[in-house]
């Protein structure tokens, strides 16, 4: 498992991953706006900076997303996407899902309620 965190602002953002098979699970706790999105697409993605193929973000430790991380989710998406993979996100909190329905970005990747339905369906 490996551990990014905004240095300058500890708690702010903080990100761990682990492969289960072939699939990335990203775990994020704090706030992701403009300041963080750089550590946020660290987290998503691979060792050698390319994009797996498959990436599940839990976001139940997320208490505030701008629009940088919506844009850092459509951009991993479509990185994604264009080697016939995905996203999926899990677990976001109520105010998070709520922005993420607004601008639509559930109707692009999909939402679910945990890691463990994110990865099966």
């Amino acid at each position: 498992m490996s551990q990014l965190e905004e240095a300058d602002r500890p708690g702010r953002l903080h990100a761990e991953h682990r492969m289960a098979g072939d699939i990335r699970v990203v775990t994020l706790r704090g706030e992701i706006d403009h300041d963080v999105r750089d550590v946020l697409s660290a987290a998503l993605l691979t060792d050698d900076g390319a994009a797996p193929p498959r990436i599940v973000a839990d976001l139940s430790g997320v208490t505030f997303m701008d629009s940088s991380g919506i844009n850092v989710f459509v951009a991993a998406h479509q990185q994604v996407s264009r080697a016939d993979g995905w996203v999926r996100i899990a677990g976001a909190q109520e105010t998070v899902l709520r922005v993420l329905q607004l601008v639509g970005v559930d109707t692009l990747i999909p939402c679910h309620p945990t890691t463990e339905q994110a990865m099966t369906s």
